[in-house]
Order: structure tokens, then C-alpha cells, then sequence
């Protein structure tokens, strides 16, 4: 279900598993009550989440205050997030910012509009993995509901094993996003973690840890977990 990566006094980082739901359903225990049975820490308080297909960093809080002034730094557009992900075909364009709004669409899931009154931003940028498939790194600067998932649909390459947004028989071991760095102010500092994805076949190949490596450390170079005020607002 997860690895736990650091226990501090204000926080605690686990490495969640793909397939794993944030919620308790049916008789199955929930990540949250897993954590705390696992940690011996019965207070704990999320910070955000991620879907169930998406593996990797996952932030809980361990006291009021740090929810508080983490919560706030969320808000305010001052964390950085880095994800990966692998999707076969060809994309629209393999670099750059898919920007639009995002409203419900059938069977649960959602989809991208031209319009941009309440915008979803993020970023990419991507690298051949082998003929068909490519590997891409997003930068999501909102944190809508399915973002990364919808973006990457919206330029013609749903995510490998994604059970909502993937073509009918387009099988894979695991859905391919992967939740990479994680960037936070507290403290009066600011903390990063960074961890690739192990699970799945794809991602474990040691051609593509090296190619996310690089991927990751391209976009720190570029400033990319910098907060949005900085970083993005002056982009197109």
C-alpha cells in the first residue's frame, strides 16, 4: 500500500502505491488508517491527495498548525510538483503549456475547454522512450481534480493504463503517473523530496530511470518547482 519515507516532528512523506485509493472502500482499510495503524501516530492530518492510479510522494501533517501553514502553501501556489508519466502515440505538440478550463464529463471523468476563465496551467515536457511511446514530465500549476490525466488526453495521448481516460484495450500493468518531487515551504525554508517510480515494468527499465533522472533534474535546473508567482505567470 506504501512505503513510509521520513517521519519528522511536523510531518510524515509515505511513497504511495498505484491502485491505492485514498479512501476506505468497502470492507478495505483506508490509506489514511493504514498510515496511522503503521506509523503508531494516530494524529494525522492530509495535506493532499492523489488518485488512485498515481503512485509516489504523499504528505500528511502531524499537528493543526503544519495542515494550516501547509494548507496555505497549497493555495497559495507555493509548493512544486513534479510528476512523470508514459503514454503511447503521438502527441500534439512534445513540449510546452496546456492551459484551459476543465468541466465534468461522462462516466465520472472530466475534459479540457479552448475557454480559460478559471484556467487548469500545467507543463510538460517529454522524451522518446521507444517508437510510440514517449515519456513525459508535468508541472501542474492548479490542482484540479484529474488535471494531469485530462491534459495529457487533451493533446491526443491518454496515460498508459489510465482506467478512465485510455482507449478500450489499451492494457498496461499499472496507470503510468507517478508523483516524482515534492516542494514545500515551512519553516522559513524550503523542504524537496524526490523519489522515481519502481513499480510497473515501463518505469523500472534502466534506460527510463535514466531518462526520468535526467527529466527531474532539468526541470529544477530550469526553476520549475519554483511557486507559480515566479515561475509562471510571465509564461504564455
Amino acid at each position: 500500500m506504501f512505503e513510509v519515507l521520513a517521519v519528522t516532528e511536523r510531518w510524515v512523506l509515505i511513497d504511495k502505491h498505484p491502485d491505492v485509493s485514498f479512501h476506505r472502500e468497502d470492507a478495505d482499510i483506508g490509506l489514511l488508517d493504514a498510515l496511522r495503524a503503521a506509523t503508531g501516530l494516530p494524529a494525522l492530518y492530509p495535506v493532499h491527495r492523489l488518485d488512485a492510479i498515481t503512485s509516489g510522494l504523499l504528505l500528511f501533517a502531524r499537528d493543526p498548525a503544519t495542515a494550516a501553514a501547509l494548507g496555505r502553501a497549497w493555495q497559495a501556489g507555493e509548493v512544486g510538483k513534479l510528476y512523470l508519466a508514459i503514454a503511447p502515440g503521438k502527441p500534439s505538440k512534445k513540449q510546452g503549456w496546456v492551459k484551459g478550463d476543465m468541466e465534468k464529463s461522462r462516466r465520472g471523468g472530466w475534459k479540457l475547454l479552448h475557454s480559460r476563465a478559471n484556467p487548469a496551467v500545467t507543463w510538460f515536457d517529454s522524451v522518446s522512450l521507444a517508437p510510440g511511446l514517449r515519456l513525459y514530465l508535468l508541472r501542474p500549476y492548479t490542482g484540479r481534480t484529474h488535471q494531469l490525466r485530462v491534459a495529457l488526453k487533451s493533446l491526443g495521448v491518454p496515460i498508459l493504463g489510465d482506467p478512465l481516460y485510455a482507449p478500450a484495450g489499451q492494457a498496461g500493468d499499472r496507470g503510468y503517473l507517478h508523483a516524482a518531487l515534492l516542494e514545500f515551504p515551512l519553516e522559513g525554508q524550503r523542504w524537496r523530496y524526490q523519489l522515481l517510480p519502481s513499480r510497473g515494468a515501463l518505469f523500472a527499465e534502466p534506460g527510463c530511470q535514466a531518462q526520468m533522472a535526467a527529466l527531474l533534474a532539468q526541470a529544477v535546473a530550469q526553476g520549475k518547482t519554483l511557486p507559480w508567482a515566479t515561475a509562471a505567470r510571465a509564461q504564455p
